[in-house]
Order: structure tokens, then sequence, then C-alpha cells
């Protein structure tokens, strides 16, 4: 009968315990509410446009500048563009599904710095079953891709790379090794329809990267490259720049717009003492970032969890906001950024093609009976500005100097095609698809500017007339010689 007793007067007072520890939780708690309106999460998206928009740029993909990309392997020179695999086919959907991804966010820095707290504070994770692990330790080892789904579930690398309607089947080529330390997270939450988050391993200078069993640096480059905003996350207590993370900011170098340094955990520090970590920051970083105006830095301490007493609360608040507002406008402005990355990536595939049926036409001319084909092309590649071969290429219209690749690359290039294995541009031409080079130049100077124009106008961006019915036009070839 006692223990009867004791059991019954126990279990109330386990219970309130528990409801009394649940309200003083939920009083430290940060208010979310600043999140989604600064996001914008509540608003309706108008999603028919932003589809036929979508759509629209994927037509002018496929039958403008794939083609070319197709003819002269560009994807050989440059394979972290667009699509990782040469040699794919024109209805390939792991291109497609990188035009159409949503805007990537990648989360980069030391170990224990508050990356995954940064990530379970943004989704509102926190003390739910899906959060990120977080701790003192290292705790991330995996590359943690978290994106929309339609439930809550985990999805293994070797199934996100084998699933061709992802844009993660390039990084097969990683190894084994490393799809078994990629992992994905779906879940419904407003945010993820229009972003993707991919937490990173934070970095570890007493550990070798041949430790780590797959090419950490090839993997960080390969997010990188893809990445619409990159957040650099440090902490008071970890501002010492290894060899490690020297090697991370090299591979940053050309991306700085799309770089934030984030000074998080910094309630944890009295004014003064923030200050002068804040100034060791930027003396640490000093020689790492070549560029004349310094990367922004957000001050805050981005966690559930209320910021401590007696701190620069004003101040934190402010950059948190700060912050969401760049998050925000790389969410706005999502297409047109993917339409400039593929205008941009078109006007290289045309300078490829350029430079290739250079390569091709001054073999030819150096051609004799009597010559050693090997010998003459090894001439011409060896020593291509002795032929005019770069400088040609600069008399075309819309060719920057700074945009002409690095001559030793064609050297490489050459070595696994052939010379001979190439068409003259002269010759990409047919009666029914028209000329490569007349359709990848529209594409470029016509076609994807009106796109721009039609999305920041907000106008439908529906097919043209010609293009939806067809103009009947005999197409001209210009470069035929007569």
């Amino acid at each position: 009968m006692k223990v009867l007793l004791t059991f019954c007067f126990a279990v109330p007072l386990l219970l309130l315990a528990a409801a009394e520890e649940e309200a003083v939780l939920e009083s430290i708690l940060r208010d979310r509410s600043h999140i989604e309106d600064t996001l914008r999460l509540a608003a309706d998206e108008k999603s028919g446009d932003y589809a036929a928009a979508l759509q629209r740029l994927r037509k002018i993909y496929h039958s403008s500048i794939r083609p070319m990309e197709q003819a002269y392997k560009y994807n050989e020179l440059r394979q972290h563009e667009i699509s990782a695999y040469p040699g794919r086919t024109l209805g390939d959907s792991a291109t497609d599904g990188e035009i159409t991804s949503k805007p990537m966010v990648l989360f980069l820095g030391p170990w224990s710095v508050g990356k995954s707290s940064m990530v379970n504070y943004l989704l509102g994770l926190q003390d739910t079953p899906y959060q990120l692990y977080t701790g003192a330790e290292p705790t991330t080892s995996e590359f943690t891709v978290i994106m929309h789904g339609e439930k809550i579930r985990t999805v293994e690398g070797i199934v996100m790379a084998a699933d061709s309607s992802r844009s993660f089947s390039p990084l097969e080529k990683f190894g084994q090794n490393f799809l078994e330390k990629l992992v994905g997270i779906e879940m419904p939450h407003k945010l993820l329809e229009r972003v993707t988050f991919v937490d990173t391993p934070g970095i570890i200078e007493n550990r070798k990267q041949q430790e780590r069993g797959y090419p950490f640096n090839d993997v960080c480059q390969w997010f990188i490259d893809r990445a619409d905003l990159i957040f650099v996350v440090f902490d008071p207590t970890k501002l010492d720049v290894g060899l490690e993370l020297e090697m991370l900011f090299r591979q940053l170098k050309g991306r700085e717009s799309q770089i934030r340094i984030i000074l998080n955990k910094a309630d944890s520090l009295a004014t003064q003492d923030l200050m002068r970590v804040y100034g060791a920051l930027f003396w640490s970083l000093a020689p790492l970032i070549n560029v004349t105006e310094p990367p922004r830095v957000y001050v805050s301490s981005f966690w559930p969890y209320d910021y401590a007493p007696d701190t620069s609360l004003e101040l934190f608040k402010r950059e948190e906001i700060s912050l969401l507002e760049d998050l925000n406008q790389v969410i706005e402005n999502r297409l047109e950024n993917k339409i400039a990355f593929i205008r941009q990536h078109g006007i290289r595939v045309r300078i490829h093609a350029l430079l290739v049926d250079r390569y091709v036409q001054t073999f030819k001319d150096q051609m004799s009976f009597f010559s050693d084909s090997e010998l003459v092309f090894k001439e011409i590649v060896d020593d291509p500005d002795k032929f005019y071969i770069f400088k040609s290429i600069l008399a075309k219209t819309n060719v920057s100097k700074f945009d002409l690749p690095n001559r030793d690359a064609y050297r490489d290039f050459f070595g696994v095609n052939p010379v001979n294995s190439f068409k003259q541009l002269s010759a990409q031409c047919s009666y029914m698809g028209g000329c490569l080079l007349e359709k990848i130049e529209k594409a470029i100077t016509h076609e994807l500017p009106a796109l721009l124009s039609s999305i920041n106008s907000g106008k439908n961006p529906t097919l043209s007339s010609c293009e939806a019915t067809g103009c009947g036009e005999k197409p001209k070839n210009r470069y035929r010689r007569n």
C-alpha cells in the first residue's frame, strides 16, 4: 500500500516537473517569427510563371547550346560546368536536374562552430527527431543535403547519385567511399521549397585529407561551383588558419561575391572581447582573401536559444535580419541567376567551338602531301600564338580576352580528342536544323536576354510564334565557302 501511494504521488510530481522544464525551455527559445517575415514564407509564389520560364530555359539550352556542346566536346574541357559527365545524350535528365534545381546554400568552416545548429535554427528543427546532431566535439562527418520532399525521410548517398531526376548524379565520380558519407534529408518545409541547404564536415587541421577516405577538397569544389550562397562559419575559439582551411579559401577564389563570413556564438563574449576577436578574424583571413572589397561579415549567435544577457542584443538581431535578407535576395533572384549562368555557359561553349574550329582550319592550312600530321599539329598546339589562333578569336563579335580558356588546356584536350575528329563550323549546318553557330549566337544575344526581360517585366515567358509554329525560312549558312 505504501508503494502504491508513493507511486500515485510521484507520477503527478514527475509530470509537473516535466511541464515546468518544458515551460522554462520555451521561455529561453528565441522568437522565430522574423525568419518567416524576412524570408516571406507565407507569400504564395506564381508557380505557373516560374515553371513556364524554366521550361523555356530548358528548351533554349537543349536546342541551341547543348548541340554545340556535344559537337565540340566542351564537357571534356570544363567538366564542372552544368553536367559533370561528358557524352550525355540530348535528353539527359541530370542536366535538366541542374537547370531546374533550387538555389544551393553551402555551409563551410571548422568543426563545432555551429553550422548544423544554424541549419536547425533556420528550419525550426530544434528538439525534433529530425534535427541535425550537434555537440562540442566534431559531430558532422557527412555531407548532408537538406531538401524539400512530400514527407520526412532520409535518402542514402548511393540512392541520390543513382536518381537521374536529381542534380547529384555527377557525385558518383568521387567513389563509393564518398557516397557512404553523403546523406540527404527530405522534409516538407516552406523554406526548402525555395532553397536547398548543404551541411559539410568540419575542417580538422590535424587530420590528413587522405584519412577521410575520399577527395574532400574535390568534393568541396563540386559543391562550391554549384552554390548560390556560401556561409563560411567561425566562432571565437577557432580563428586559426591551417593548411586545410587555406586550401578551402583557394577553392573559393573567384566566388567572393557568394561568400559570407559568419562570426557565430558572438553572445558568448563581452563587447570588448568581441571587438578583439572580430579584428583577429580579419587578421587571420586577410592573406586568404585577395579582393579589393572585404567580404560581408555577420556577427551574431545563430541558434534557437535566446541571446545571453548583458550582450549587444540589438546588434545581433540586426545582423541576423541582414543575413536573412541576403538569403532572401538569393531566393528571389534564383531564376535570373540561373538564366545568367546558362548564358555565361553558352558564351564559353561558343568560344570553345570557335577555338576548335580555328585549330582545325590551321591544321588543314599547314598540312601538305609530304607533311607528318602529328608533327604539324604538335607545333600548332605547342605554340598557338605563332598561328594567331587565340588572337583571331578576339576579332569575333562578343568575345572578351578574359573569357578565353587556358592555352595549355587544349594540349590535353587534343591529346584525348584527335583534331581530325572535329568538323569545321561551316560544315555544322543542316537544312532542317540550321547552323549550330547561328543558333547559339541567337540564344546568347536574343533569346536568353529576352527571357530575362520577360521575367523582370512580369510577362509570361511563352514560346514565340516562330518557335511554336515554325517560320518556314530556309536556314542560311554564312560560313559556307562559295
